[in-house]
């Protein structure tokens, strides 16, 4: 089992830029995939990010390819998602997940551990 604890949300102009961090308990976190997703108000949740257990291969949804990347560093338990050019569209709960494979996928619900999400509110 793995719990996930993100942290690095808030408040920020647009064109700024902020990094979320995902810390994982457990261990066999090396064996999980693992995404970032946002849900925005009024709205369902949606894939942004995915990256697979060794990090060689990264995946991104086309609205924030270029502006976002995805990292993680297996010894210190911990993903991150550097956001960079942000725009008020950006403004989202964001969640860190996390899939029992080593294959990352963009589905919701391919991933079975989830944490409490983080506020990232950008502002005009």
């Amino acid at each position: 089992q793995v719990q996930l604890v993100e942290s690095g949300g808030g408040l920020v102009q647009a064109g700024g830029s902020l990094r979320l961090s995902c810390a994982a308990s457990g261990r066999t976190f090396s064996s999980y995939a693992m995404g970032w997703f946002r849900q925005g108000p009024g709205k369902e949740r949606e894939f942004v990010a995915a990256i697979s257990w060794g990090g060689g291969s990264t995946y991104y949804a086309d609205s924030v390819k270029g502006r976002f990347t995805i990292s993680r560093d297996n010894g210190k338990k911990t993903v991150w998602l550097q956001m960079n050019s942000l725009k008020p569209e950006d403004t989202a709960v964001y969640y860190c997940a996390a899939r029992p494979s080593i294959i990352p996928t963009t589905a919701v619900s391919d991933y079975t551990y989830w944490g409490q999400g983080t506020q990232v509110t950008v502002s005009s």
